[in-house]
């Protein structure tokens, strides 16, 4: 039976990119990770950050998990800073967690982005492909959503729906 969870990388639990989760979560038998609840330091070269949440929270979406889905606001361009150290993180597992991070061979990775407007700069999507590439993981593809005054479209809806359709049927 194929798991999937959302990650979500906000710098606010309760904001659009919730909202989008949330929409998914809602209508999906999915699971729901939020980054900013948790303590994952910065990668460094020395591993003094042993004793955070990271380690023992990627093992767990490993062991857990086939499709991980990654859901992040677009913060100048790019990922937000909570997405960005968790993938940072995943060095860990390439250098002294390697038995672990091999078991993201052959899982399945997907993203989604939100802002206020329904456009995305061109290459957005370039660290998760190429994450998945190098992880030895399946890339499902991406979507760009908007929250509109507080609000997601039907339309907005619609296309989340489409995206979801697409992900259960190439799992």
């Amino acid at each position: 039976m194929n798991k999937t969870v959302i990650i979500q990388g906000s710098s606010r639990s309760t904001g659009d990119t919730s909202k989008v989760v949330n929409y998914i979560a809602s209508r999906n038998a999915v699971d729901v990770i939020d980054l900013y609840t948790k303590n994952i330091g910065h990668y460094d070269y020395a591993y003094k950050n042993q004793d955070d949440d990271f380690i023992e929270l990627i093992t767990s979406i490993i062991n857990a998990y086939d499709t991980i889905i990654f859901a992040t606001p677009v913060y100048w361009y790019t990922m937000s800073g909570v997405m960005k150290v968790f993938f940072d993180r995943i060095s860990d597992l390439i250098r002294i967690h390697k038995d672990t991070g091999r078991k993201l061979r052959d899982k399945n990775m997907a993203m989604i982005s939100t802002s206020n407007h329904d456009d995305l700069i061109n290459g957005f999507n370039m660290p998760f492909v190429e994450s998945a590439n190098y992880l030895g993981m399946t890339y499902l593809g991406d979507i760009h959503t908007s929250v509109e005054d507080d609000t997601l479209t039907e339309t907005m809806k619609s296309r989340i729906d489409g995206f979801i359709k697409h992900i259960k049927e190439a799992i």
